[in-house]
């Protein structure tokens, strides 16, 4: 038995290995692997939503060798049709003898249903291999089926004595190409990409994914713009209106913004949101959330400045932060950082992180943790 849940093991972890290269949202990352007799027959992914699940993929290369074969699943399989007929019918149709599932569907139309169907139609079922791990992997997925609410990751780049900039604005490059690399793979598996109106004017930012190869879909860029200052002619609008479809834009506002720039936005086809603002003027973040969360916006990752950050931190729609930290040291007393806004005045009331984890990208450091505490959200 031990030399079984070993195996087994082994052989999860290989799945959630494919299942990483997938660029899936509003869908979870899923891989599956088929063994016969301790050899690999098969292996898939999902690559990006209205593709084939991880499932046939895997299938579909054992061929006719899935016949008693055991399959690695790193969630429980689909049983509802959507985009696709459902998995289980498929497992079932291929005579697999075995599935092992490292965790369920927190999909209440899923959960707990794709387990019962395979085990109905005779098939041996195991779950709860390499579950933390899963978990772990689809964080945003969990979290947005539990919730119903996007997973706000807040992502910046500074040095070390923690600016985000020189005094006079120049950002480009704090960090190295790894830690930039880095960020392209963040943005292509995040279902937007958020700034506010003052990083993509210092920056004429795109907020695209360039990847080589290039990712198979990219996220929806959403600038937060109080007054509608975006440029017609800037870069993000541009984009927007040579391919509104491949690079979709939305710029999020107040009423208090003048009509005739948002026509002349609309004109170049984009879409331009009103929304209500807060006593300061300022969008009410709070407002757009379940607007996304419509729109199957799983997660969202703000490349802002310091105060669309605060916004965020302080009105508790974060849920993780990603500091970028470059060994350099550029002081300035006017220099901008990660979080502006009033700030807390005592220590004891700022938010603390959990859950921390440092990776290197060459000389550069990347510090992340949750803002919220793991709590039963996220479970199923």
């Amino acid at each position: 038995m031990r030399e079984e849940m070993d195996g087994d093991s082994h052989w999860m972890q290989e799945a959630l290995r494919l299942a990483e290269q997938g660029f899936t949202p509003p869908n979870p990352m899923v891989g599956c692997v088929i063994v016969r007799e301790g050899v690999l027959v098969g292996s898939g992914f999902h690559p990006f939503a209205g593709q084939p699940h991880a499932e046939r993929f895997a299938l579909n290369a054992a061929g006719e060798r899935t016949e008693g074969a055991t399959a690695y699943v790193t969630l429980e399989p689909c049983c509802q049709y959507g985009r696709t007929s459902p998995c289980t019918k498929a497992l079932i149709a291929a005579k697999v003898g075995r599935v092992v599932v490292a965790v369920l569907d927190p999909n209440p139309q899923v959960s707990g249903k794709g387990i019962a169907q395979l085990q109905v139609a005779g098939i041996s079922v195991s779950v709860g291999v390499e579950e933390q791990a899963a978990r772990k992997l689809n964080t945003v997925f969990f979290h947005f089926q539990t919730t119903q609410t996007p997973y706000v990751t807040i992502k910046a780049a500074m040095t070390l004595d923690g600016k985000i900039a020189t005094h006079t604005g120049d950002s480009r490059w704090i960090t190295g190409a790894k830690a930039r690399n880095h960020v392209h793979l963040l943005r292509a598996r995040s279902g937007a990409v958020m700034v506010g109106i003052g990083t993509l004017l210092a920056d004429d930012a795109l907020l695209t994914a360039r990847l080589d190869p290039m990712p198979p879909r990219q996220p929806l860029r959403i600038v937060v713009d109080s007054r509608l200052r975006t440029p017609v002619d800037s870069a993000i609008v541009r984009s927007a209106t040579a391919n509104p479809a491949q690079m979709p834009l939305l710029i999020v506002t107040t009423e208090a913004a003048p009509q005739e720039n948002q026509a002349a936005l609309e004109r170049s086809g984009v879409e331009v949101l009103r929304l209500p603002a807060l006593q300061s003027g300022r969008v009410d973040l709070a407002e757009l959330m379940p607007i996304l969360a419509e729109r199957q916006i799983i997660s969202v990752l703000c490349e802002g400045g310091g105060e669309l950050n605060a916004g965020l931190v302080q009105s508790k729609l974060a849920h993780q932060v990603l500091f970028f930290i470059a060994p350099k040291l550029v002081g300035g007393r006017q220099a901008p950082t990660p979080i502006e806004g009033e700030g807390y005045e005592k220590m004891a009331n700022a938010r603390v992180l959990h859950d921390m984890e440092i990776h290197r990208f060459d000389t550069d450091i990347a510090l992340s943790g949750t803002l919220i505490s793991p709590t039963a959200e996220i479970l199923p």
